[in-house]
């Protein structure tokens, strides 16, 4: 059975998408799940939260044709990652005149076997690593923060979905909104909630994720908050997250 090819998008920094990506993939990990990590953004965030700092070989060369992506993978505490860089910004400018030019990812991943889960950690941007991701996916995932600055850019990144499936990928769908960074003792987080309910057609996961300490200081240790401190909110968190992942279609 192919793997599902998922994409955790958001064009606006900070907003939790590695996070996500990284804690998510760990917690499928430890439900079972053979799991795939592909860090598609130049600042190669997830690599780093990973202790991945100096990889014999990255997601630049694998675009670039030097390497293929099968050679590039590395395992970190039974997560698989393809490892990015800052070289994907020439990548990125290189791809703009390639005929083709939205379809290399997808070539990419045809050759990777044996994963449940493939998940991309997305630029901060609609960028043409984006789009590439996007055409690669079946599904979407959206970590939102409950600031009213996230709403604007919600609508963006719907219709751009919408989009990708109308032109590029009519297999594309919005797997649902992660709500992230939840504080209940801010007033505006339930009000931004409940505004996603009542104006939001697409699926709001139940499993929101909580400030948490420890999902700041997992990185610094190269280990996703699950490695970390099983015990903190953070993992259990993703933990239920990844549960509720698995039960919808």
């Amino acid at each position: 059975m192919p793997a599902t090819i998922v994409s955790v998008i958001n064009q606006k920094g900070g907003t939790g998408k590695t996070t996500t990506t990284i804690n998510l993939g760990s917690a499928l990990q430890k439900l079972g799940k053979r799991v795939l990590l592909i860090d598609l953004d130049p600042q190669a965030n997830l690599s780093y939260s990973l202790g991945i700092t100096e990889p014999a070989c990255t997601l630049a060369e694998v675009f670039s044709g030097q390497q293929k992506l099968t050679d590039c993978l590395q395992e970190r505490n039974g997560l698989w990652v393809a490892p990015g860089s800052n070289e994907l910004v020439d990548i990125e400018i290189s791809l703009v005149s390639q005929k083709e030019r939205e379809l290399f990812l997808q070539y990419m991943l045809r050759e990777v076997e044996g994963f449940d889960y493939i998940l991309i950690d997305c630029p901060p941007s609609l960028s043409l690593l984006t789009l590439n991701a996007l055409v690669a996916s079946t599904e979407v995932v959206i970590p939102l923060q409950m600031e009213v600055l996230t709403l604007q850019g919600l609508g963006q990144i719907l219709n751009t979905v919408a989009q990708i499936r109308e032109t590029l990928n009519p297999n594309l769908r919005v797997k649902g909104i992660v709500v992230v960074m939840f504080d209940k003792r801010r007033k505006l987080s339930s009000e931004i909630e409940d505004y996603l309910k009542e104006n939001i057609d697409e699926y709001i996961f139940h499993q929101r994720i909580r400030l948490n300490v420890k999902l700041a200081e997992a990185p610094s240790f190269g280990q996703s908050v699950l490695d970390y401190d099983a015990s903190s909110y953070g993992a259990k968190d993703y933990l239920g997250l990844a549960k509720e992942f698995v039960s919808i279609s």
